[in-house]
C-alpha cells in the first residue's frame, strides 16, 4: 500500500472513532472502554503487522504512531478499569487507616 492510502485509512479510522467514542453517554463508556480491551490489543497487533511489512522508513513512521496511540488506549483502559473496580470494593486501604489514625 502507498504512503497515501495509508494515511487516508488513518484519518478516516481516527474520524470514525472519535465519532463513536463521542456519542457514548459517560454512563456506559466507562464499561465498554473496560470490555474493548481486547479489541485494542488486535489493533496493536494490526499496528505491529503494519510498521513490520512497510518497506520504506517513510512508512513505517506511521505504523509507529499507531502502536504509541494504539497502547495508550489500552494502558488507559486498564487503568480506567481498575480505578472503576476499585470503586465497589468494601472497606479500601485507605478508609482503614482512617480509621485507625483519626
Amino acid at each position: 500500500m502507498s504512503l497515501p492510502i495509508l494515511l487516508a485509512l488513518f484519518i478516516v479510522a481516527s474520524v470514525i472513532g472519535y465519532k463513536v467514542i463521542s456519542d457514548v453517554p459517560s454512563l456506559l463508556h466507562t464499561p465498554l472502554m473496560s470490555g474493548s480491551n481486547a479489541l485494542s490489543g488486535v489493533t496493536v497487533l494490526g499496528a505491529l503487522t503494519v510498521a513490520a511489512v512497510a518497506k520504506a522508513p517513510g512508512h513505517k513512521f506511521p505504523g509507529a504512531i499507531a502502536i504509541v496511540l494504539a497502547m495508550i488506549n489500552v494502558v488507559g483502559g486498564f487503568l480506567v478499569t481498575h480505578k472503576m473496580l476499585r470503586m465497589f470494593k468494601k472497606g479500601t486501604e485507605s478508609e482503614g487507616r482512617k480509621n485507625v489514625i483519626g
